[in-house]
């Protein structure tokens, strides 16, 4: 099992059977856990999609989340205004987040290094993130490659912040709760990922339960869905390890 089977199922694991699920553009990891979580313990879940339709086939991960063939076997098209409308009504329950950097505090920065008045490095972009993040009900952020680059002490520019309650974290080295009045704590450990490992690649002090537990293994038929559903391993590009 790579460790990107892993993360991946670990995402599968935040989306409940019937819940609602929607993801944003360059969301490849999220789309496959979508997929997954739709193949093995959630068949009644509803997913929108950020080329604007509902319920897609999911027969296969493509290498661009904006690839028009998300399209085939909709239900029915939904336009951006319309899915913000779902959200602010609360009827969007799990939407995966990514960042180029988040603090303790839960703030993610998708927008630049630097300063919005000086960049030095421009990023993807927030695109919706910024009010979606605080409308869904079960926001999840993913960095698939843990680093204290990207999990920093304080972000450069806050794109997303919810300070109002807890989001969990999933890296590639183990899942997180963050932000809150517990501010960050560690909630599980990859096998293999030693708390050293972690607290070295980690850019601000954290919370570690007395027994840390290790974050459980996909089971076969999570990793059977994964590989049919990503033959080419793109999974694997994406994912640190």
């Amino acid at each position: 099992m790579s460790p990107a089977e892993l993360l991946v199922s670990v995402l599968a694991r935040e989306i409940e059977d019937g819940a609602v699920v929607a993801t944003g553009v360059a969301s490849p990891l999220a789309i496959l856990a979508i997929a997954v979580a739709r193949a093995t313990h959630a068949p009644r879940l509803t997913y929108l999609a950020c080329v604007g339709s509902l319920d897609p086939e999911l027969p296969r991960l493509l290498p661009s989340s904006e690839d028009l063939a998300y399209l085939d076997g909709r239900s029915a098209e939904v336009s951006i205004p319309e899915l913000f409308d779902h959200a602010r009504r609360g009827r969007v329950d799990t939407v995966f987040f990514g960042a180029a950097e988040v603090d303790a505090e839960g703030q993610t920065n998708m927008s630049a290094s630097g300063s919005l008045s000086a960049v030095r490095t421009k990023f993807p972009g927030v695109a919706g993130a910024a009010t979606l993040r605080q409308w869904v009900n079960r926001p999840v952020l993913v960095v698939p490659r843990q680093s204290k680059r990207n999990l920093v002490a304080r972000v450069q520019v806050a794109t997303t912040r919810d300070p109002a309650r807890e989001a969990r974290l999933v890296t590639d080295l183990g899942t997180w709760s963050i932000g809150g009045p517990l501010g960050a704590r560690l909630l599980t450990r990859h096998p293999e990922v030693q708390l050293e490992s972690i607290v070295q690649r980690t850019g601000f002090p954290f919370g570690v339960p007395e027994l840390l537990p290790e974050t459980p293994l996909p089971d076969a038929a999570t990793l059977a869905a994964i590989r049919a559903l990503d033959p080419l391993r793109l999974r694997d590009a994406l994912v640190g390890g």
